[in-house]
């Protein structure tokens, strides 16, 4: 499968977001800090499916945790 240049800058972006290290990035997503540079670096866009599916698993989960903290509903619950 093929990463597209707005999923790997989405990955960038959220990766400095959380001022993560290439070291983080691998704990918190499972592929390989290899892979990970490679992308990054050497312009790699052609991956397993397994690697594609967890680079996107992961930036699903950050964009919903980010919502999560600002959602109107969950802030009125929150005051109550």
């Amino acid at each position: 499968m093929k990463l597209s240049e707005n999923q790997v800058i989405a990955i960038k972006r959220k990766r400095g977001e959380l001022d993560m290290s290439i070291n983080g990035l691998e704990k918190a997503t499972g592929v390989s800090r290899w892979t990970l540079i490679s992308i990054f670096k050497h312009d790699h866009r052609n991956v397993s499916s397994k690697t594609f599916k967890k680079l996107n698993d992961w930036l699903i989960n950050q964009y919903e945790l980010a919502t999560a903290n600002v959602h109107p509903t969950k802030e009125v619950a929150n005051n109550e």
